[in-house]
């Protein structure tokens, strides 16, 4: 057993709201010239510096802010090619259905299982190196039985946090037979993937010819219920319907973009705030040029947020967490502390994890470190590269996947 001590912290941010001293005024738990002892990869102690207990190393962090590491709860990171082209052509006014999925699926299975490995840890270290520290990663540019499945095998090498995700879009060999691709998606596709996965997923999207309707995402989210896995939903990124209304129904742990909410809906997630969570991508707003959600409104009613990347290849090709904090402030009416809350705390409840999302004894070492005096610079130095996950001498969450979520 080693332990080591990081000291020298100008601002730890615990989002602990029992840590003893420290100021909970905007829910942070925030300590001033603070240490942490971490030993075999866990927080052992977390305190005022001039209380801080002997340690086998000690690590002096310069005077840094120190927050807790970013979960980015919405990945798709199993992916080969490049839509470069269809960005710039959004960028001019066209609009975003959902169509330019396939052009990621044809790479995709062309793919080698080398290549699309190389690629995934290729992003996951670049999310590692702006301070994320667990990460959801999607299945969904196979479409087929053995791509969806390899997919989730690889995604299994980096986190354990594996969604199935069949459901993306039909796929263009299927799209005069949508009700067999249905058909495929939950019974030989899902058998082959629900063992490489923790959840399933559904793109439910009325406004897209490509997605999924509010039956057909029903009998997918109902099939995966029936095989062990967790419920998760894309919906509403489009325009108004039914994704918010079918996930507090089933019971999903996150319905994923929420960006045309009507009344309606805003009562429902706030009614069903300790198991659904909204989480808001507003990397995807930026890249489509589409509005951006009302955060401000969504907590003021009572809902409970996350703040993911979406990282993909079509709709957000960014991994920067930093900058989705950013745009959380700028845009949709967050202040610095509720959006990083969001972006770990929030997304961890997103996962239905507490081990993760805080800086408190017990849980893993997952710390990000900021090459700033305090964690307001996430938004105040917008595009500067100042987070980035700390090492710790203990099992990194990224990169080995050997981490565990509760049984589920």
């Amino acid at each position: 057993m080693t332990s080591t001590v990081f000291f020298g912290i100008a601002e730890l941010v615990t989002n602990d709201e029992l840590l003893d001293g420290a100021d909970h005024s905007q829910h942070l738990g925030r300590l001033n010239d603070a240490a942490v002892v971490v030993q075999d990869g866990l927080i052992a102690w977390v305190g005022p510096a001039a209380q801080a207990p002997p340690a086998d190393d000690r690590q002096d962090v310069g005077g840094r802010a120190v927050i807790p590491g970013f979960v980015d709860s919405h990945s798709h990171l199993v992916f080969a090619g490049d839509r470069s082209a269809e960005f710039a052509a959004r960028m001019t006014g066209v609009p975003y259905d959902g169509g330019g999925i396939a052009a990621s699926v044809n790479a995709t299975r062309a793919a080698s299982d080398e290549e699309l490995r190389a690629l995934v840890g290729a992003r996951v270290a670049e999310m590692r190196a702006q301070g994320t520290t667990t990460v959801e990663i999607k299945s969904g540019y196979g479409l087929s039985v053995a791509d969806e499945a390899r997919s989730l095998r690889i995604a299994a090498e980096f986190t354990s946090e594996t969604t199935f995700l069949g459901a993306h879009v039909v796929p263009p060999e299927f799209a005069d037979r949508r009700p067999e691709y249905v058909e495929l998606v939950t019974g030989e596709m899902l058998a082959a993937c629900a063992p490489h996965a923790r959840w399933i997923d559904v793109f439910c999207e009325p406004h897209s010819a490509h997605a999924f309707s509010e039956d057909e995402a029903r009998v997918v989210l109902s099939a995966g219920r029936d095989a062990g896995l967790a419920l998760r939903v894309h919906g509403n990124q489009l325009g108004h319907g039914p994704g918010v209304r079918l996930a507090v129904e089933l019971g999903a742990a996150s319905v994923d973009h929420c960006t045309f909410l009507s009344e309606t809906d805003v009562e429902q997630l706030a009614a069903a705030s300790d198991t659904t969570v909204a989480t808001l991508l507003p990397g995807v707003e930026f890249s489509t040029r589409s509005p951006y959600p009302n955060a401000r409104r969504l907590l003021d009613a009572g809902v409970r947020i996350a703040l993911a990347s979406d990282c993909n290849p079509g709709t957000c090709y960014s991994s920067s967490m930093p900058f989705v904090l950013a745009l959380a402030v700028r845009e949709m009416g967050l202040t610095p502390a509720e959006a990083l809350l969001a972006a770990t705390v929030g997304s961890a409840k997103s996962l239905r994890r507490n081990d993760i999302g805080a800086i408190r004894p017990g849980n893993p070492a997952d710390l990000t470190v900021l090459d700033a005096p305090s964690y307001l610079h996430l938004s105040y130095r917008a595009g500067v590269p100042i987070a980035r996950a700390l090492a710790s001498g203990g099992c990194e969450r990224l990169g080995t996947g050997i981490h565990r979520p509760p049984d589920r």
